[in-house]
């Protein structure tokens, strides 16, 4: 009896752990966002959207882990090495500070970066034809000459144009650089001023609007997290904000010709699925840049500025 006892409880087990055999393992992605605000929301929705799309469902086949960093360099260390350390199968990384604390971290583990400006001045990728390591993604590099020639457009006279973006994000200085070359270009000045945390922000705009005709603010995480700061300063001093993305717009700036970052996260998460269902190589994968980009126009704050917007444009005009 205990024989045919020991015996049962030998096949139990080896069934049990052939079971545990055929099971795949869930694959598991891992996001890391830089801080929250509208634009970088919307590209992490755009991403599990389009993976959705394509039969790689939340809770059922993958799991996804989303962390938010705050804008912490600290929690974005920490978060990396969360990921590292549970051995995701893949990492989404929403910002440029974002990819660059995971890539720092990893070489083996893919990740696809998105609202990155640069992945080469990030130093992210070799090339963005030949990326060569475990990070591509999609650039959300700005228009900036046309969102010039938009603020030309919209403010004819301006002479002196201002420009608000954090020092401490290398896409925003790539971003300011061309644009201060862009702007002396057409025989203008520039006045800048720079931030370093959101709790400058509104201190900063405050002091630029008094220099300056009009003002500039590329895609900056910082800016963009206390946009409403600028929109305050702006339509006190009934100065017209040119802004890099939509989302700045829908919180008080004037107008931009910019990225939609749902779309920008969609691509990136059709890069994910030629991972996932077809095994591509990330090293080959070259960065993609945005397909094409929208005019977005904020007509209450154009009343509360008093500028007019000219008739070519308002069909652009997304609020009242």
């Amino acid at each position: 009896m205990k024989k045919l006892l020991a015996v049962l409880l030998a096949l139990v087990l080896i069934i049990a752990i052939a079971g545990c055999e055929g099971k795949s393992k869930t694959t598991e992605i891992g996001i890391i966002q830089f801080v929250e605000h509208a634009a970088l929301d919307a590209s992490r929705e755009g991403f599990i959207a389009a993976l959705k799309d394509n039969g790689f469902v939340d809770g059922e086949n993958i799991k996804i882990d989303y962390q938010n960093a705050q804008g912490d360099s600290n929690n974005l260390s920490t978060i990396s090495d969360r990921f590292v350390g549970s051995k995701v199968d893949m990492v989404l990384a929403i910002a440029t500070p974002a990819a660059q604390s995971i890539a720092s971290k990893t070489t083996t583990i893919p990740i696809l970066a998105t609202a990155v400006t640069d992945f080469e001045s990030a130093k992210l990728v070799n090339s963005d034809e030949n990326p060569g390591g475990n990070v591509s993604g999609t650039s959300d590099m700005n228009p900036i000459e046309e969102q010039i020639d938009l603020l030309q457009q919209i403010v004819p006279d301006a002479k002196r144009v201002g420009l608000i973006y954090s020092s401490s994000e290398d896409n925003s200085v790539l971003q300011a650089g061309i644009a201060k070359e862009i702007i002396e270009s057409r025989g203008l000045e520039y006045h800048e001023v720079t931030v370093t945390n959101s709790n400058d922000v509104q201190q900063a705009a405050e002091s630029l609007m008094g220099k300056c005709d009009a003002v500039y603010a590329p895609t900056d995480n910082v800016i963009s997290s206390a946009f409403p700061a600028v929109y305050s300063a702006s339509v006190n001093a009934k100065i017209p904000v040119i802004c890099g993305e939509e989302n700045q717009v829908t919180n008080g700036g004037l107008a931009t010709l910019g990225i939609n970052y749902y779309n920008l996260g969609y691509q990136t998460g059709l890069m994910a699925v030629d991972i996932l269902k077809n095994k591509a190589d990330i090293s080959k994968m070259a960065v993609q840049k945005p397909d094409n980009f929208d005019f977005a126009i904020n007509g209450r704050v154009a009343e509360e500025i008093g500028i007019e917007i000219p008739e070519e444009l308002q069909q652009y005009i997304i609020a009242e």
